[in-house]
């Protein structure tokens, strides 16, 4: 038995010739020694415990070793293997191809080092099933979730995160975990408009998903992080942060078709939102403490990975303006309870006001620092953060005022 996609419907049941009901691609470059044992597992799980017809799709992308022959062997070893080869890298770019080359109405991707307990598959991918989501992705970050990874990427990850609910205001939880599946008619709509093909792939894609109205479903996954991972985090961080900034500009200018997709695939509103409860000083308070913690932890990271390349002022003045724009969106939701986008441009003013504030005494702090001496990089950390708590005062205030506290 095999099914097939009917959009906005449940996939219904049909002759067992038309093919796998799901399509499992596996993106790699270089990883002879890491790929046979990860497809036979996953195969292996897949025969024991997926109730559909699969295939897997082994989606290399311009490996120089001899991951394109272990890759083949295994398609001529395992029923429902399959291999595209592309003589370009990128992750993106791979997905790209092994999706839009697929006949299965559900496709789904996971990283060849398995990090993702693979019993999180079939809650993935049923809602996509049945037609309750368009997309799913398995997230590291809710309460329920059980990760295993060091301090620095947990860091990186939240402020990762963070920074894109404060610029781009995205409601999903983990734009970066790979272990992701999306509806084929979907898909087809979207890929199109996706112009990243490496790591920003991911964030770019959900983004559009979410502004075109699709249903974005999260399963909390058990995650193990593989301590051979050959991401280069800098160059991914700084990369995310053009593919932030063009997607942005591409938002605010316009320049995509988001009433044609929500039209033709958005879901529609529900008949009235709930009444806003009023915060009172106290919650606003602890709201706005929480949300200036994660601030300052996304401003660091930032600015840990922009010192080297750009130099500490530079670095200082990036950091803050992102985290400005995402410190006011962050507020403006959580702690002074406003929705909608009423007064919103006021409100991110009022923001960048205060970001100048902090840039001042931010900088000034820097540049007294550095005319006393030659500091460790350690102590321009803690000068910052002394600054930072200064500003955050100032900027409570200013946002407070902003935003016409109703006692």
């Amino acid at each position: 038995m095999t099914f097939t996609q009917e959009p906005r419907a449940a996939v219904r049941a049909r002759p067992a010739a038309e093919g796998a009901v799901l399509d499992v691609v596996v993106p790699v470059y270089n990883e002879e020694a890491d790929l046979g044992p990860c497809v036979r597992r996953l195969h292996a799980h897949l025969s024991a415990h997926f109730p559909y017809p699969f295939r897997i799709t082994v989606a290399d992308n311009a490996s120089v070793d001899g991951t394109r022959a272990v890759a083949e062997a295994l398609a001529a070893e395992l029923a429902g293997v399959e291999v595209v080869h592309l003589a370009e890298k990128g992750r993106g770019r791979a997905l790209r191809a092994a999706w839009s080359a697929s006949p299965a109405p559900v496709l789904a991707y996971m990283d060849v080092d398995l990090s993702t307990d693979l019993a999180a598959l079939l809650p993935l991918v049923a809602p996509l099933i049945s037609g309750h989501s368009d997309l799913a992705i398995g997230t590291r970050l809710a309460r329920t979730s059980r990760v295993v990874r060091g301090a620095k990427r947990e860091v990186i990850s939240r402020g990762y995160n963070l920074l894109l609910r404060g610029t781009l205001a995205v409601r999903f939880s983990d734009a970066q975990c790979g272990f992701k599946a999306i509806r084929a008619d979907v898909a087809a709509e979207l890929l199109p408009l996706v112009r990243d093909t490496g790591w920003f792939f991911d964030t770019e894609l959900l983004v559009l998903a979410q502004r075109a109205g699709l249903r974005i479903h999260e399963v909390p996954v058990d995650w193990v992080d593989d301590p051979d991972s050959r991401v280069d985090i800098v160059a991914t961080a700084l990369a995310d942060l053009r593919g932030i900034g063009r997607l942005a500009r591409a938002l605010l200018t316009g320049a995509l078709p988001l009433p044609r997709l929500r039209a033709q695939l958005g879901r529609a509103p529900l008949s009235a939102p709930p009444a806003q409860v009023p915060v009172g000083l106290p919650r606003q308070l602890a709201r706005f403490a929480a949300v200036g913690v994660a601030s300052t932890v996304a401003y660091l990271v930032i600015f840990v990975v922009a010192r080297g390349p750009l130099g500490a002022q530079p670095a200082n003045l990036l950091a803050l303006l992102l985290t400005a724009v995402a410190n006011t969106a962050a507020n403006r939701r959580l702690t002074f309870g406003v929705t909608g986008r009423r007064h919103a441009g006021r409100h991110h003013l009022q923001g960048l006001l205060a970001f100048a504030l902090g840039l001042a005494l931010t900088s000034g702090a820097l540049a007294v620092l550095h005319a006393v001496t030659a500091p460790p990089r350690a102590v321009e950390l803690v000068v910052l953060v002394a600054a930072n708590l200064a500003a955050t005062a100032l900027r409570f205030l200013l946002l407070r005022l902003a935003m016409h506290h109703r006692p």
